[in-house]
């Protein structure tokens, strides 16, 4: 068996090794050739420097070459998923295509699923998502994920295909929720990064947490998604790993927001993007989703952290 992986970062190099480790031939592509041939001749991956990349990855900066196999892994970030796609549709048409990006794009207000079906759509369009960090991957740590696709019998070869000795693959048919639960969990882990940042201790991030979850099940609910899904892997659980480690980038970034202290702009921050996009679509839902609106409104520089809690904690009283 053999698959491509489009985006050489640290998640798509991660996935790229356990794949390889557990027997397939990988094609890992990344845009910079020099990079790429540095990649493929001493082994490492400038962002992963604790591991080594097993032989049977090719790590190539030509499209060509990804391009010939049937399953192709989008390890790009959400924003830059809609113009690649447009750029290739072609080439990737009747392919399996498995996003493994979460975010929700600012033009269109649709997901990583939802934007290959628009875009290729006799392709296999599905999301590879749930609670990791490209470190453990890498490392053979043990991590479990959701492959949402809504074709079950196509989502079961992939299953197959995908899983390994230390990558545990859930399937799922509701990409929708999929989608949102890790879209979302991105923008609450900014807020209890700017909490713990700002010194709001833990009881904060915790309520942070279950409030922030109650408005991903508010805008599944509006959308159709299966609130299981949000309960599972891609919602609940990738929600309690990314608030609660500074290994996530969201986190970071919220803390960074907090302490005014500024961030690496080289950094993909997802939820960055996913607040302004998801305030946007609960707007013309006519939806009530506070966090989701500070997270944006502190992104834009637009409220600062004393003026944003003082107006979550004067909202209304009600029952949970």
């Amino acid at each position: 068996m053999s698959i491509a992986v489009i985006g050489a970062g640290a998640f798509g190099a991660a996935l790229a090794i356990t794949w390889a480790q557990s027997g397939q031939d990988v094609t890992l592509w990344g845009r910079d050739a020099d990079v790429m041939n540095a990649m493929q001749t001493n082994r490492k991956v400038p962002r992963l420097p604790d591991v080594s990349l097993p032989a049977k990855i090719t790590c190539s900066a030509n499209l060509d070459i990804a391009f010939t196999q049937n399953t192709i892994a989008l390890a790009l970030p959400a924003q830059a998923m809609r113009p690649f796609l447009e750029t290739h549709k072609q080439a990737l048409s009747g392919k399996s295509l498995i996003a493994c990006c979460k975010g929700i794009d600012l033009t269109t207000m649709t997901g990583p699923v939802s934007t290959i079906r628009q875009i290729v759509p006799d392709a296999n369009a599905a999301m590879l998502t749930g609670p990791s960090f490209a470190a453990d991957i890498a490392k053979g740590l043990p991590t479990a994920l959701t492959l949402a696709i809504s074709d079950d019998a196509i989502g079961t070869a992939l299953q197959t295909q995908l899983s390994t000795p230390t990558l545990r693959i859930y399937r799922a048919t509701d990409t929708i929720g999929a989608e949102l639960g890790g879209a979302l969990k991105n923008v609450m882990a900014i807020a209890c990064g700017v909490a713990i940042g700002a010194g709001l201790g833990d009881s904060a991030r915790a309520a942070l947490m279950t409030r922030g979850f109650s408005e991903m099940l508010t805008l599944a609910d509006k959308l159709g998604a299966e609130r299981a899904t949000l309960g599972g892997l891609s919602g609940f659980g990738d929600l309690v790993l990314t608030c609660t480690s500074t290994q996530s980038r969201n986190f970071r970034y919220g803390q960074s927001l907090a302490r005014e202290t500024g961030f690496d702009k080289t950094t993909t921050v997802e939820g960055a993007a996913t607040a302004k996009s998801v305030t946007k679509l609960a707007k013309s839902l006519e939806l009530d989703l506070p966090i989701c609106t500070v997270v944006a409104d502190l992104i834009d520089a637009k409220t600062d952290v004393s003026t944003a809690l003082e107006a979550l904690m004067a909202r209304p009283l009600k029952e949970e």
